[in-house]
This record gives C-alpha cells, sequence and structure tokens, in this order.
C-alpha cells in the first residue's frame, strides 16, 4: 500500500484515534481544568463542591487516554514507538501527574491532618498534565525528527519556546474548560465564582495564542513552518471559528446563560483540534510518517476491527450513560 493512500481499514484506525483524541481532550480536560482551579481557591466548600462535580466522570474519563495509547500500540506501532522516544520524559511527568490526581481524589477525604499535601497533589497533578500534553502538541506542530523511522532528536526536543508556551496555554485552556463546567454543574457562589473567571481565563488564552504565533515567527522561527495550512486556505476557516468561540465564551459568560460558556468552549476546542488537522494531514508523526506507511499489516488491522467494533460502542455508550445519569445540578446538600 502507497504511503499516500493509506487502506480503508488504516483511514478506519486513524478516525478511531483521533476521534478517541477529541473526546479525551473534552472530557478529561474539563476535570483537568477543576483541578487547576482547584488551586486558586483555600474555602473548603468551594473545594467540596468542585470536585463533587467532576466525581463520577474522573476515571472514566481517562478510559480514552487508554484507548489511544493501545490504538496506536496495536495499529500503528511505528508512531507509537516514535511517540515513546519523543515524549518519553512528558509520558513519564503525565503518568505521575495522573497517579497523583488519582490518590488525591481518594486521600483527601480519609486524612484530614495531610489534606494539604493532597490538595497540593491533586492541583499540581491536573496542572503538570496539562502543560505536558500541551508542549506535546507544541512540539508536533513543530514537527518531529525521524530517521529510519526512529526518533532521532534529543529527550528534550519537546522543550523548546514554542512548545513551553503551547503548554501554558492549555493550561489555561483546561481552566477555561473546568470553569464553563463549573457554571454548569453548581449553582449559588460557586457558580457565580466559576463566571467571574471565564472572562479573563479566555483574555490569557487569546494572549497565550498570540504569544506563540509571535515565537513561531522571531525566536523559535520556523515552528511550523512545514504545516500544509498554507496550502489549504479553506481550512482557515477553523482558526477563525476558534478566535470567534473563544470571544463567544468572554461575551457569552455576561449572559449568565450556564450551558453557553461550556458549549463555546467545547466548540473553540473543536476547532482549535480540526485546525491541527489540516495542518498534520496526511502525517501522524508530523512531518514524516504517514498514516498509511505506518499503519500495521492489513491482516492486523482486520483482525483488531472485529474487536474494535465490539469494544468501542462499549466505552462510547458506558461514557454516554454516566453523563446521562449524573445530568444535572449538583446541589449543595450533595457536598
Amino acid at each position: 500500500m502507497s504511503a499516500l493512500q493509506p487502506s480503508n481499514l488504516a483511514l478506519f484506525w486513524a478516525a478511531v484515534i483521533a476521534i478517541s483524541i477529541l473526546v479525551y481532550v473534552i472530557l478529561d480536560g474539563l476535570d483537568l481544568g477543576v483541578g487547576i482551579l482547584f488551586g486558586s481557591t483555600v474555602d473548603e466548600d468551594q473545594r467540596l463542591r468542585m470536585m463533587n462535580t467532576i466525581a463520577p466522570f474522573w476515571d472514566g474519563n481517562e478510559t480514552w487516554l487508554v484507548v489511544v495509547g493501545a490504538g496506536l500500540f496495536a495499529t500503528f506501532p511505528v508512531v507509537y514507538a516514535v511517540f515513546m522516544g519523543a515524549f518519553y520524559l512528558p509520558i513519564l511527568l503525565l503518568l505521575v501527574g495522573l497517579i497523583f490526581r488519582g490518590i488525591a481524589f481518594e486521600f483527601r477525604y480519609r486524612s484530614v491532618r495531610m489534606r494539604w499535601l493532597w490538595d497540593a497533589g491533586f492541583f499540581l497533578g491536573s496542572t503538570v498534565v496539562a502543560f505536558v500534553q500541551g508542549a506535546a502538541v507544541g512540539a508536533l506542530m513543530r514537527g518531529i525528527p525521524v530517521v529510519n523511522e526512529q526518533f532521532a532528536g534529543t529527550s528534550f526536543e519537546w522543550l523548546r519556546p514554542f512548545s513551553v508556551l503551547t503548554g501554558i496555554g492549555l493550561v489555561f485552556g483546561y481552566a477555561l474548560l473546568g470553569a464553563g463546567w463549573i457554571v454548569l454543574k453548581s449553582e449559588g457562589e460557586l457558580r457565580d465564582w466559576a463566571y467571574k473567571r471565564i472572562g479573563w481565563l479566555a483574555a490569557i488564552v487569546f494572549v497565550m495564542l498570540g504569544l506563540a504565533f509571535t515565537v513561531s515567527l522571531t525566536i523559535d522561527a520556523g515552528a511550523v513552518a512545514q504545516s500544509h495550512l498554507r496550502d489549504r486556505p479553506w481550512g482557515i476557516v477553523f482558526p477563525v471559528a476558534a478566535i470567534a468561540a473563544l470571544g463567544g465564551v468572554a461575551m457569552g459568560a455576561r449572559t449568565r446563560r450556564d450551558g453557553l460558556a461550556f458549549a463555546l468552549t467545547v466548540l473553540f476546542v473543536l476547532t482549535s483540534y480540526l485546525t491541527l488537522g489540516v495542518m498534520f494531514w496526511p502525517y501522524m508523526v508530523p512531518y514524516s510518517i504517514t498514516v498509511g506507511s505506518a499503519a500495521a499489516p492489513e491482516a492486523s488491522l482486520q483482525f483488531l476491527f472485529y474487536g474494535g467494533v465490539v469494544v468501542l460502542p462499549v466505552i462510547a455508550i458506558y461514557t454516554a450513560g454516566v453523563y446521562w445519569v449524573f445530568r444535572g445540578k449538583v446541589r449543595p446538600e450533595s457536598s
């Protein structure tokens, strides 16, 4: 199969992984955002109610990260190998952050004397996970050095000025998503507290986007020069829509329509993700390994397909079911 002509099965699995990443970013992004905002208040009642907004969902949201990792390993092993080499340290930090978040979520209720430690772990774990994910995206936008289908860079290739800014930007982006979720799920004082932060979080994300763009033209020149966005002028609709959605988040918060801020933040994430798709396609490892050249043998893809059509709908139905069962506001009396 030509590197420029991936098979239907390769396209299917590429779509599965792409959709799984998007679902993970939105779902785990909102609870990471709550964790980031958790560190910005010392009010115990607010902290308890913030954690209750994500309590039924947070561990299930990470299932989609497992789907992404397992999917890459099984269907695009070359990509998995390159990513592990390129992002060994970010992946290690991500796992440590997720572990700390999980431990802190359970232990803070059982150890009042050490609660300060678990609270710090919940906030720092959420922040570190968000930062390394954003920095990895920035590194992908810069391009991954690959020779003979192996990573050919250094351990800190991902830590460049542009990548640092995208990492910080995603921290505030997740915080914005978390603020919208808190508004959607809470009432009273906590809802008002979150509303007050939506406007300046949206402004910070906008500033970080501007700084990243400036850095890509100056001290980290050429950071996104290899992308295909210029070759696909129709794709400009996605970044324009992303900026419009970000502005709508700030203005929509003034209307106090609880679902609007969260919906527009999700739209911002979606259009930003589609922008990356326009920039990267047909590469899975920008800008060296394509979908077609990275795919596992057809027999393997077909074998995995039969398992995927059973397992993936079950995961999707379970996720949708949990969000449906626990829909609506988290009442103060349930805290």
